[in-house]
């Protein structure tokens, strides 16, 4: 048995060591299927038609402008979920439950049933792995080796963990990728109908396939993207994530649960003109403790509830 188990957490590490190395592929893979789009949009097909003069040309340089603007917010909004750490556990950090009950009251570690995850149980949870004491909301990423703020999953295809502080660059980069490849799709559609005319086509065999290709590969992330996208602005509207969506589907009331605007807040911040752009307002930093990953407001009846 002790030899089954030893082999079993080999393995796993194994495959968490795996999903490391594909997660650096995975950006070249990003990073081709914008190439590859660039050449049929711009190079193949709307560049050319700028220089025909007429409906044409306007027709092409909207299409150009927007293209290259949702492109910059989309290569903008990934590579900032990419550098950016979603949130690690403070040094010798301590839960503040310990301070309401006093020294003679010293904390406890849990017992062997396990990590606790239920916010509802005022017990003080605590990660064996990384030996120390998880603030609320923080989950234990087997992939990164390390406990996350507010995890709600790790992704492979920005090689990092969607936490507390890179959510709403990860979202940002959704709704980017779903406008660009929606804006692609429709802008290559009249070339990919020619595709499979009987008329004399002037483009090249290698240009004809570069553009059936994107238009594919736009067409799929774009119905892809777009279901990923709903699934997590019902999260954000019910101030869950993905982990707790799971942990708590028997529980009927969310004790982050403050309504769908304070919700919104709670992950895009309160300035407007900041909603669209990875970046936070720093004001809203300091007024909005969870968007540093330590501290969550929770529902007015359970504030005197310990987490």
């Amino acid at each position: 048995m002790h030899r089954s188990g030893a082999a079993m957490a080999w393995n796993v590490f194994k495959f968490c060591t795996a999903l490391r190395g594909l997660g650096s592929i995975m950006i070249l893979v990003v990073l081709g299927v914008v190439g590859v789009t660039y050449y049929s949009v711009v190079v193949t097909s709307y560049g050319p038609a700028l220089l025909g003069g007429g409906v044409g040309a306007l027709i092409a340089l909207a299409v150009l402008v927007l293209f290259h603007g949702l492109l910059v917010m989309l290569l903008w909004s990934y590579f900032s979920v990419v550098f950016t750490d979603p949130g690690s556990v403070p040094p010798n950090w301590r839960p503040s439950i310990d301070e309401e009950r006093g020294e003679s009251d010293p904390l406890t570690l849990p017992d062997s049933s396990g990590l606790q995850s239920d916010p509802s149980n005022p017990r003080i949870r605590y990660c064996r792995k990384c030996d120390h004491f998880k603030p609320p909301r923080c989950h234990h990423c087997s992939v990164c080796g390390r406990c996350v703020l507010k995890m709600d999953h790790h992704c492979v295809w920005v090689v990092n963990c969607v936490g507390a502080l890179n959510y709403k660059y990860f979202l940002l980069f959704l709704f980017y990728t779903f406008l660009e490849t929606s804006v692609v799709t429709l802008a290559l559609l009249p070339h990919f109908i020619a595709f499979f005319t009987d008329g004399d086509i002037p483009d090249t065999p290698g240009t004809l396939a570069t553009t059936f290709l994107s238009f594919v590969l736009n067409l799929a992330f774009s119905l892809s993207v777009f279901g990923f996208l709903i699934l997590h602005m019902s999260l954000v509207a019910a101030n869950t994530t993905t982990i707790e969506a799971y942990e708590k589907k028997t529980t009927t009331k969310w004790h982050f649960d403050l309504g769908r605007k304070r919700n919104f807040e709670q992950v895009f911040g309160t300035d407007k003109l900041y909603w669209f752009i990875p970046a936070y307002l720093e004001e809203d930093k300091k007024r909005i403790p969870c968007l540093n990953g330590l501290d969550y407001p929770v529902r007015p009846e359970f504030d005197s509830e310990a987490f």
